[in-house]
Parts: structure tokens; C-alpha cells; sequence
């Protein structure tokens, strides 16, 4: 059965455009680590999303690139502390942007080019302190964890259509899975 129509998404349901990468988005829940350069993830805290904002202003996706040696879980616990300052505490992909770059070179030398792979998933995360802000990073000046509307509403205030509506599809595919799981346990116990 099919739950998710992703022609309901027209930003993800098209190409996608991020300068000098052009991506498809196509849902899956299999990974091969050779090919990614790059995870994130649609953080939720309870039945709150959690979304930050950097010192230009705008809120941003969680999540990065990978260090040269990293798989993408570990870079997944990494890029959570730096940007939100919180534990991971599961992950669930449910997609995956392709990846086409026309730069010459990679943006790291150890990450596939022009080829690669941008992990997307949802999952529950636990704010433990502040932000680490890297230098070598953004600058997060806050993070906060809001309703599903008010995140979707921020990302399209600054036209970040794509961020907006993957923070909608991971909410309806963590919706469906809590019915599921409820409807399973249910017939479990019967």
C-alpha cells in the first residue's frame, strides 16, 4: 500500500536545484555508504519539531557532510551536537536525494563526486546543552522546538520550499508509522 504520494510535494517531486548540485529526491530505506556524501535529518522532540536558525537569519536542515573515515550515523550524532546540541536518539531514512555536481573537484576529496548521495530520514533527538558551533561550521544562534505548522510556516517565510516540505513528508511518514505500530500491537495482544 502506498501512503505517501510525492507528486503532493512539488519542490521534492521535481528537480532540485542548489547551485551547483542537482538533485532528485527518491524514497527509499536502503543505504549505500559509498555513495553518501551527506546526511540529515528532520529532528522531532517528543510531538515537537526541532529546527534552528543561523546568524544570517535563516533556519536551516540538520545535518552535513561527512568526515573523511565517517559512516553516515556517526557524522548523523556529530552534526546533531554541533547544530542543535542534542543526542541522537534514533533515525529512520526514508529517502535520499541523487546528487550531480558540476563542480571540477569534490567539496571534500574524500566524498564521491560528481555522483553522490544525500541521506534523508526523521528521528528523535534529546537537547542535552548548547550548540558546539564549530568553526568550521554555521553559526547557530537558536534552536527550538516548535508544532509541525510553525516549522513549515518559517521554512516557506524564506522560501526554503524544499526544507518545508521535508519536514512535512517526514511528519506524515512518522504519523503513519505510530498508527501502524499501534495497529500491530494492538492485534498482538488480541
Amino acid at each position: 500500500m502506498k501512503i505517501i504520494d510525492l507528486n503532493e510535494y512539488p519542490t521534492l517531486s521535481g528537480l532540485i536545484d542548489w547551485g551547483i548540485v542537482k538533485s532528485n529526491f527518491a524514497f527509499t530505506n536502503t543505504v549505500d555508504e559509498s555513495m553518501v556524501s551527506n546526511v540529515s535529518i528532520i529532528p522531532f522532540s517528543g510531538s515537537k519539531c526541532v529546527i534552528f536558525q543561523i546568524d544570517n537569519g535563516n533556519w536551516e536542515l540538520p545535518g552535513g557532510t561527512l568526515e573523511a573515515g565517517e559512516i553516515y550515523i556517526d557524522g548523523l550524532k556529530r552534526e546533531v551536537m554541533e547544530e542543535l546540541g542534542a543526542e541522537l536518539l534514533s533515525y529512520h531514512v526514508f529517502g535520499q536525494f541523487n546528487c550531480v555536481s558540476s563542480a571540477k573537484t569534490p567539496y571534500k576529496s574524500h566524498i564521491p563526486h560528481p555522483n553522490f548521495v544525500r541521506l534523508l530520514g526523521h528521528g528523535e533527538v534529546k537537547i542535552v546543552g548548547e550548540p558546539l558551533n564549530p568553526d568550521d561550521g554555521e553559526k547557530v544562534i537558536a534552536v527550538e522546538l516548535v508544532d509541525i505548522d510553525e516549522a513549515i510556516k518559517r521554512f516557506e517565510e524564506i522560501k526554503r520550499y524544499d526544507i518545508a516540505e521535508m519536514y512535512k513528508l517526514a511528519f506524515q511518514i512518522r504519523e503513519h508509522n505510530k498508527k501502524k505500530d499501534l495497529l500491530e500491537n494492538k492485534s498482538y495482544s488480541e
